[in-house]
């Protein structure tokens, strides 16, 4: 059987107002005991985590066009990267805050950020132990473009730049 697949490709945004646009996503790392008491104490043996999560996080936004097929390439005017740790439940939250004046979102570019800082601590702190869990990445809250601004029900107010 012969499957024929047509259409697809980058969406054209040319008619699209050129807005203020911001996406904060966020995700989460359980990295166990160990691993969360490296972390606070900065012994780890690859250098510091955080910072280097929140480097590659940044580089992650601003490569997103490089690693998702078809998302534009933006102007980013402005990326923020926080990290929450849970002493509790042994977790690192990272929430990233991507801000651009354009034809598109960057939802994509905010998700990408959240995740990829998610993989540079788990890469960062592997050598203590494998059990770790990336979860929650998710969408927290958008504005700006055609659809509107968007918050998750859940996630309460972040309060954008």
């Amino acid at each position: 059987m012969i499957m024929t697949m047509s259409g697809g490709g980058m969406v054209d945004i040319s008619s699209k107002d050129i807005t203020t646009r911001t996406a904060v996503a966020r995700g989460t790392i359980a990295i166990g005991k160990e691993a969360f008491a490296t972390v606070r104490t900065g012994q780890c043996k690859k250098g510091d985590v955080l910072t280097t999560a929140r480097i590659a996080s940044v580089t992650a936004v601003k490569s997103t066009a490089d690693i998702i097929p078809l998302c534009h390439p933006i102007l980013i005017e402005n990326i923020g990267v926080e990290f929450d740790l849970d002493e509790d439940a042994h977790s690192i939250t990272s929430t990233v805050t991507v801000k651009s004046q354009g034809r598109t979102g960057v939802e994509m570019e905010a998700l990408c950020g959240a995740s990829v800082a998610c993989l540079t601590i788990y890469d960062m702190l592997k050598y203590i132990g494998k059990d770790m869990t990336i979860s929650e990445i998710c969408l927290v809250q958008k504005t700006g473009g055609r659809s509107g601004d968007y918050k998750r029900k859940d996630q309460g107010n972040i309060g954008l730049p």
